[in-house]
């Protein structure tokens, strides 16, 4: 079987994060199709669970950049992998050494999921604690709170660029861990930074549902530097024109923009039988 894999932010979703009209009516024509699609997000299950919610994904979906795999099917996870405590301490140590406050994301006993953070030191980061409490299924707490049997999928901290790009720099050095970086959607001028175990990406998951579904091939769609490792596996790559350079310079093609439904556009021609002609092989 051949199955499309999408990443949401900069690719599927638009500039506001949000599924188009004429995306979402170009799922549905894929979903009836009997077209297999999935996601391959940086986001959390929760962060992405709206949007999702009626667009016809019914296949495992890997979230936080390939630390775990859902499957909507029995609501159930099929796939962690988790931080140790040496490499959280690290991480930790970096996150306060350049001020900033660390977000430490866990999943619990009875499929429990929760956020734990230092004392927070702006306004941004009070306003990005506001946006985890509203996330449904999702315990906000303080750091002092972090039991000891809460395995740690990931931290996430936002600053402005030299501390996180400090941080990156550490964690370049650290063999077990991987960073990705990009800009703040709360302030353009900040950055956020997340982390994670090496083995957790993107690729590795595209592998792993290969096994878990029988798949054949992979088709994906993505824009920066975390979907780089899922082009490498996948049998077709393609970049919309508002991708990093780098993730152009990989693609299969560089398709349209994703604000001009480019992703839509290419999946209606490609397999909907629909004509357009904004892409470039490479």
């Amino acid at each position: 079987m051949e199955l499309i894999v999408f990443d949401l932010d900069g690719t599927l979703l638009d500039s506001k994060g949000q599924l188009s009209k004429f995306t979402q009516d170009t799922l549905s024509a894929l979903s009836h199709r009997g077209i297999a699609y999935t996601v391959a997000t940086g986001r959390s299950l929760h962060a992405s669970r709206k949007l999702l919610q009626g667009q016809g994904f019914r296949f495992p979906q890997v979230f936080k950049n390939g630390v775990m795999i859902w499957n909507p099917q029995n609501d159930a996870y099929s796939h962690q992998s988790f931080l140790n405590l040496d490499e959280v301490q690290h991480v930790l140590e970096a996150a306060l050494e350049q001020q900033l406050t660390p977000f430490i994301f866990t999943f619990e006993p009875g499929n429990r999921h929760a956020i734990y953070h230092g004392p927070l030191q702006n306004e941004l980061e009070a306003s990005l604690v506001r946006q985890f409490s509203d996330q449904k299924g999702v315990e906000v707490r303080a750091l002092a709170q972090l039991p000891g049997e809460a395995e740690i999928t990931n931290i996430s901290a936002l600053g402005l660029p030299s501390a996180v790009s400090a941080i990156e720099h550490l964690i370049q050095r650290e063999q077990h861990l991987i960073a990705y970086v990009g800009t703040a959607w709360e302030d353009k001028n900040w950055r956020w930074i997340d982390i994670h175990h090496v083995d957790a990406n993107k690729g590795a998951a595209i592998e792993i549902l290969r096994q878990q579904i029988g798949v054949t091939r992979v088709v994906c769609f993505g824009d920066s530097e975390n979907d780089l490792s899922m082009f490498a596996r996948a049998d077709e790559a393609y970049a919309p024109a508002n991708a990093k350079a780098e993730v152009r310079a990989a693609a299969t093609a560089v398709i349209g923009h994703h604000d001009e439904d480019g992703i839509a556009r290419f999946l209606r021609e490609r397999f909907l039988g629909d004509t357009f002609t904004d892409f470039d092989q490479n």
